[in-house]
């Protein structure tokens, strides 16, 4: 059975001296108050076998610290894996054309620009714009010539209308 009036005077008569005795050892304040409070919460769960024990600071100090490094081994593996995933992915060098056409389309209106890469791109036809967009057909069809004309006057070339192709 617990006893909260006792846990409670275990807790007031430790918890800055067992905080502090982690921190040492962690060298991360905001780890140690985390790892602590947990540490401290693990024992209210288990109050009659822990208040039994040799020493309930200790224990309290010893889980508090074997959560810490936990904790750190934890982040230290994310980590890692984060940089084994990003290492192992090849990423292609951006070219010249892929550079001047994202600056192009970022000099163009949103729904132009966002209508030509829903065509362009993504392949989707002028009606399944309409729909995507809460548009009609007619308005898809003047934001893509609209936006074609645009992008050429940015590139400076008219090639870029895209091969003279009508919505």
């Amino acid at each position: 059975m617990r006893n909260a009036e006792e846990f409670d005077d275990f807790y007031a008569a430790s918890s800055r001296r067992v905080l502090g005795q982690v921190y040492v050892m962690v060298g991360n304040y905001a780890e140690t108050e985390d790892a602590v409070a947990e540490a401290y919460l693990r024992a209210w769960d288990r109050w009659s076998r822990v208040r039994e024990c040799d020493s309930p600071e200790a224990w309290v100090r010893r889980v508090a610290y074997r959560i810490a490094v936990s904790a750190w081994r934890k982040a230290t593996n994310r980590l890692r894996a984060h940089h084994r995933d990003a290492t192992d992915d090849h990423v292609d060098a951006i070219s010249p054309d892929h550079v001047a056409l994202v600056q192009a389309l970022r000099k163009i209106s949103k729904d132009q620009r966002r209508v030509v890469v829903l065509h362009h791109l993504v392949g989707l036809s002028v009606a399944e714009i309409a729909v995507e967009t809460g548009t009609s057909a007619n308005t898809v069809k003047t934001w893509l010539a609209r936006g074609r004309r645009a992008l050429a006057e940015h590139l400076g070339s008219e090639q870029y209308v895209m091969d003279g192709e009508r919505p």
